[in-house]
């Protein structure tokens, strides 16, 4: 493994992970990432014509900053409470430079299917759990757990359909769309207001933010995220065809029975995997195109 560098690499050097999950840092480090903008072969005017980056108007209906507030909120306080717990991955864990250096070939596409990203502050951690579960909150707050890393023996072109499949998710604000619909704006309103001391809602704030972590996406939401995560990934130089052995081991690891909570919405079965196959014809000659990763990482111990 080498040496760890002191920030993420450009798009044109992705060969080191950030040392550094911390807020603090985050904005100088992904700037090292937007310096590799030309690495993406979309300009903002090609994403609005791409049917992969077409957002819900619905999303319109709850102001973007505050749902990416209420969720570094949240996620700062589920980081908190991980590292007082010991389930927070440090530095140097090999299984979080992983996704550090996935993340950081993925993330640089981000800007030119939703120009928010740009502002991101990303940050990626990994969190001590047997749960098989990842997300990437509004605002670019990715988070893996080791269970599905372990569990499921992820290679890394696998690793990358996740990551590029929930990222996916933040840059479509599937967020902002199923609050809206579900009648979440008051609710995050108050919450907003009851976290800056305005009033006695301490609850509702809390409600407001897990209900970040805890939204589920619906089929559509789901099908939306798989093209444009094989899209972000195949462009990052991951095999797009790894998205057919993932939802294969998925299925395995649920024995055929109900999927993870994070897909109970979307199965993980056949017409899931027939729709990645047909898609793949597609994919494929961009990650032809791509620059591939100059590092391959193994997945963790089977405990």
């Amino acid at each position: 493994m080498s040496t760890i560098s002191d920030s993420w690499p450009d798009a044109a050097d992705t060969g080191r992970p950030s040392p550094c999950g911390c807020t603090g840092t985050t904005r100088r480090l992904f700037t090292g990432l937007l310096a590799g903008a030309a690495l993406a072969p979309l300009g903002a005017a090609q994403a609005q014509s791409m049917p992969e980056c077409r957002r819900s108007r619905a999303a319109g209906l709850i102001p973007a900053g505050q749902v990416e507030g209420s969720a570094q909120q949240q996620y700062a306080h589920m980081l908190s409470q991980a590292r007082s717990q010991g389930a927070l991955a440090v530095t140097n864990d090999p299984q979080l430079q992983r996704l550090r250096y996935i993340a950081a070939r993925i993330v640089p596409f981000a800007p030119a299917c939703n120009e928010r990203a740009s502002q991101w502050r990303w940050e990626v951690n990994l969190l001590g759990s047997k749960q098989i579960n990842a997300f990437c909150m509004p605002g670019g707050k990715i988070a893996f757990y080791t269970g599905i890393l372990q569990q499921l023996q992820l290679n890394d072109d696998e690793v990358a359909m996740i990551m590029g499949h929930e990222v996916a998710h933040a840059l479509l604000e599937h967020a902002r769309e199923r609050m809206a619909k579900s009648g979440g704006t008051e609710l995050l309103l108050r919450g907003g207001a009851a976290l800056l001391g305005l009033g006695n809602l301490g609850d509702m704030a809390a409600a407001g933010a897990s209900q970040l972590l805890s939204l589920r996406f619906g089929r559509q939401d789901e099908s939306e995220a798989d093209s444009l995560g094989l899209l972000m990934a195949a462009r990052a130089g991951y095999d797009p065809a790894a998205g057919v052995t993932l939802w294969q081991k998925m299925g395995k690891a649920t024995g055929g029975k109900a999927p993870p909570q994070w897909l109970s919405t979307h199965p993980a079965g056949e017409t899931r995997i027939k729709d990645i196959q047909a898609k793949l014809p597609t994919v494929q000659p961009l990650f032809t195109a791509a620059a591939k990763p100059d590092r391959r990482f193994a997945p963790p111990p089977v405990g």
